[in-house]
């Protein structure tokens, strides 16, 4: 059997399972409950800073309150 027929049947019948397997895990990880938290976070990361801009360099920021 040539290397190509043998790659294509593997190809059309274990890692069609293979890969069904990975897309149902990663949008079981992604509804997963505990990660409620951080898609919120990311949802609301835009707002963090609403009242006052963020420094730009976050650094010097912190080397001034140290002073």
């Amino acid at each position: 059997m040539e290397t190509y027929s043998l790659l294509r049947g593997f190809a059309d019948s274990w890692m069609l399972v293979v890969m069904t397997l990975f897309f149902v895990g990663v949008v079981f990880w992604a509804w997963r409950p505990r990660s409620r938290k951080h898609h919120e976070d990311a949802a609301n990361a835009i707002f963090r800073h609403e009242t006052k801009p963020a420094d730009d360099d976050p650094e010097s920021s912190s080397e001034e309150a140290r002073k």
